[in-house]
């Protein structure tokens, strides 16, 4: 028991520690390395000494302590080589040091920009950060990716052997440089918020400590990027589907879908934060960017006070643009759950049907999981059976399989 909420602590703290041991250490694999070495640290004392009472600040203790003894060992070492190298007439460089005169002082976002770094491929950038500051399993960021685990281990270890043979630096680069990384910092950040709000395996529906350290660093990047609507877009989507948490699930952790949430329970200083933040992305001319749009979505429910007084017109409207914009298989079937809600549940059928042979929806529960809500609204009650035990089937988490098979079960009755 006490290793589980040791784990616990650890998946809530680790990306903290492995961003300051890498300002430290300036190499992600020695930090990542520091890193274990201190949960093992805790894994040997806790279950003696019990747990602190501020377990996070005790392991930044222990890893920057390790990593202080690992650098005097090293300046040493390289001591050791400067006086050989001088009584050999040859003078030899150390190659370490820390620095401290840096703009942004959050180290997780330092993180995220150093990972996201140009020299690697936008899709290695957002599985080693995902990996490094989300805290994401390999095989979490492959069902966020809609790949194969072992594609996803390949691309973290490829990026980290470039990052280290590349000698790039754990900083934020020079204004003019965040555009080119900016779409890849805002993917992590969506990515890693998304994870947390619908757990992709475990025995919870939400992480909710993922959810605050990607809102949490969202404000930050606005602040920093105060220009950039799509930092606002984003930020305003992520505030909005936080207003959420408290009506996603029931007293016993259990799944409550959108339309059946008790509305009042929705957060409204959430709600007034991302409204103020979309607002915001328009102003600056980024209504139809990726983020702004998925707000925009997100806005229409919750101007809705009642589910019935839902905009459903409109949610199509902008799921058009958002497909035309960035066309995905995954926009295709949130956009034919919105033209089932506007039309009726045959077209919305008939758009789902279309992407079964999609390739990357071979595993994803989610297809069979609305295709199975649409069979049951027009009445066709042992096929949506069969999509729900087909979903449930699929997905790693606990309250997502047993909401499913619920539904199966209701197919019955």
């Amino acid at each position: 028991m006490i290793n589980q909420r040791i784990e616990a602590i650890w998946r809530e703290e680790s990306a903290k520690i492995v961003a300051v041991l890498t300002r430290m250490v300036r190499d992600i694999d020695v930090a990542e390395d520091l890193a274990q070495d201190t949960l093992i640290v805790a894994l040997e004392r806790w279950p003696v000494s019990g747990i602190p009472d501020n377990p996070g600040a005790w392991l930044m203790i222990v890893a920057k302590r390790k990593a202080i003894d690992m650098m005097r060992r090293k300046k040493r070492l390289n001591q050791k080589y400067e006086q050989m190298a001088y009584e050999g007439k040859t003078h030899v460089e150390p190659n370490w040091s820390i620095h401290h005169e840096e703009e942004i002082q959050d180290n997780l976002l330092r993180l995220i920009f150093m990972t996201c770094h140009p020299v690697l491929s936008k899709n290695a950038r957002v599985a080693l950060t995902l990996k490094v500051v989300g805290g994401l399993t390999t095989e979490e960021i492959a069902n966020a990716f809609l790949v194969s685990e072992p594609t996803i281990a390949q691309r973290i270890v490829r990026a980290k052997r470039t990052l280290a043979t590349s000698h790039v630096p754990f900083e934020v680069p020079q204004k003019k440089a965040y555009k080119e990384r900016l779409s890849s910092v805002l993917e992590v950040i969506y990515l890693m918020f998304n994870e947390g709000y619908v757990a992709s395996s475990g025995d919870h529906l939400i992480r909710i400590n993922l959810c605050h350290e990607g809102l949490r660093i969202g404000r930050v990047l606005v602040d920093l990027l105060h220009t950039e609507p799509e930092s606002f877009g984003l930020l305003a989507l992520m505030e909005l589907q936080a207003s959420r948490f408290k009506a996603r699930t029931n007293a016993e952790g259990e799944m409550i879908l959108l339309m059946d949430q008790n509305r009042k329970l929705w957060d409204q200083e959430h709600i007034s934060r991302g409204l103020d933040a979309l607002r915001k992305a328009e102003e600056l001319g980024g209504a139809n960017g990726l983020y702004a749009l998925q707000a925009a979505i997100a806005a229409c429910h919750t101007r809705a006070i009642l589910p019935d007084e839902t905009n459903w017109k409109r949610i199509s409207e902008l799921y058009d643009a958002l497909a035309e914009m960035a066309p995905s298989p995954v926009v295709e079937l949130n956009r034919a759950v919105a033209r089932s809600m506007a039309d009726g549940p045959e077209v919305g059928l008939k758009m789902v049907d279309s992407l079964l042979s999609e390739p990357s929806f071979k595993n994803y529960h989610l297809l069979p999981s609305v295709r199975g809500s649409l069979l049951l609204k027009l009445g066709k009650k042992r096929h949506a059976f069969e999509e729900f035990q087909r979903a449930a089937s699929l997905t790693q988490n606990v309250q997502e399989k047993k909401f499913l098979l619920k539904q199966a079960k209701d197919c019955l009755e």
